[in-house]
């Protein structure tokens, strides 16, 4: 199963997998062919070739979904059959049946900056091993990175100006929340949900209290966590949730929530490069902490050694805008900064959970890394490091 964001590439991507293996491909966006499928799906499925690539198919329901899965258990050779899907597969209501056991998930997420520069997105790897990161040859300014932010990394306006980039994306939203949704869900109160996700844009990066949500939207405390809920379905967002071990108990629990594309927050805030550069702009540090996570999580999404992502806060407000924990309890730490000029103090969170982890787990913590806008590569004492976030992607 291949599921994502809308447009972020995966029928590209299938159709190639599809061609190279001489298999075929049918997309249940086309009514014919979703209506066939439906009508007699075990004798349909039957005649095409294989590998067989089913492109959206939530849209087939659990009726489809059945038929594969008794397929599936006649003949479990691997790889006979790629879904794909513009909502998560494991949270669309209309789909009660899992797959478990029979099924392998990828997430395709919109470009990271590792893919657009074609460099190796080994960072995660070197930071547990206690590698800081290279000092990239290029270095960005961080004008540079507000383009990247309003940018986004959706396929089709990655090359595309600003206005035709707009344009596209605010269309890509309405498709989204029209057709995706709306085809899915019981929305009595669509309009609703641009406004919340508009909200949860200028609230990228930080944890949502959900009832200040309801009231300034004027909807019920249920109807906001379902919409929230939708908003995650359709990748539109998404959550990084709060990490604590058992013996703190003063650890947040809430999870911090992030626009899948940066690109897409700044067109719902109506934010360009040069908003953003203005020093009184509340939005730039949230923004470009999103971007930083974002690439971070691209990354992570094909990492085979099962890392997971958190992040921590506690009511002594000690915090740590990135956790990330291996199967072994390794841990590295990472904080954003939108400065270019990062300060001993930007580094007093990594320095807490060092010596936190010092105490409690002494070996845990690997390293703690500052990712800022500037330039400075530097390595201090204890296993803390300076890198500029483009680190990310540089050889």
């Amino acid at each position: 199963m291949l599921h994502g964001a809308r447009q972020c590439g995966k029928t590209t991507l299938a159709q190639l997998l599809a061609e190279a293996r001489g298999g075929a491909y049918i997309s249940l966006d086309d009514e014919i062919h979703r209506q066939a499928l439906l009508d007699d799906p075990m004798s349909y499925l039957a005649r095409l070739q294989r590998p067989l690539v089913i492109d959206e198919v939530q849209l087939g329901g659990d009726r489809v979904v059945r038929s594969i899965k008794q397929l599936v258990d006649a003949d479990p050779t691997p790889g006979r059959f790629l879904l794909t899907g513009s909502t998560n597969f494991l949270t669309v209501p209309n789909i009660s049946e899992s797959l478990a056991g029979r099924i392998q998930l990828f997430r395709l997420w919109p470009f990271s900056e590792a893919e657009l520069t074609r460099t190796r997105a080994d960072i995660i790897d070197r930071w547990f091993q206690g590698d800081p990161g290279p000092v990239p040859t290029e270095s960005l300014t961080k004008t540079d990175y507000l383009a990247l932010i309003c940018r986004g990394g959706y396929p089709a306006v990655v090359d595309s100006d600003p206005d035709e980039r707009r344009d596209w994306l605010q269309s890509h939203l309405e498709t989204v929340i029209r057709r995706d949704v709306a085809q899915l869900a019981d929305v009595r109160k669509a309009a609703s949900l641009p406004l919340l996700l508009r909200w949860a844009a200028a609230l990228t990066s930080n944890q949502i209290n959900v009832s200040a949500a309801a009231r300034n939207l004027e909807i019920s405390h249920p109807t906001a966590v379902s919409y929230l809920d939708w908003l995650q379905t359709v990748f539109l967002l998404h959550e990084i949730p709060a990490w604590s071990r058992s013996r703190w108990p003063k650890a947040a629990r809430r999870p911090k929530f992030h626009l899948t594309d940066t690109g897409l927050a700044a067109r719902l805030l109506g934010l360009g490069p040069e908003a953003l550069a203005s020093p009184t702009s509340p939005a730039t540090g949230p923004l470009l902490e999103s971007f930083t996570v974002n690439e971070v999580a691209r990354q992570l999404g094909t990492d085979p050694k099962g890392r997971s992502l958190w992040h921590y806060r506690d009511r002594q407000n000690h915090e740590v805008d990135l956790v990330l924990e291996g199967e072994d309890g390794k841990v590295v730490a990472v904080e954003i900064k939108a400065t270019s000029s990062p300060a001993l103090s930007h580094i007093d969170g990594l320095r807490w959970l060092r010596n936190k982890l010092d105490t409690v787990n002494p070996g845990s913590f690997v390293a703690g890394i500052l990712l800022h806008t500037g330039t400075h590569c530097v390595s201090l004492d204890g296993r803390l490091h300076m890198r500029p976030i483009n680190s990310l992607w540089s050889d």
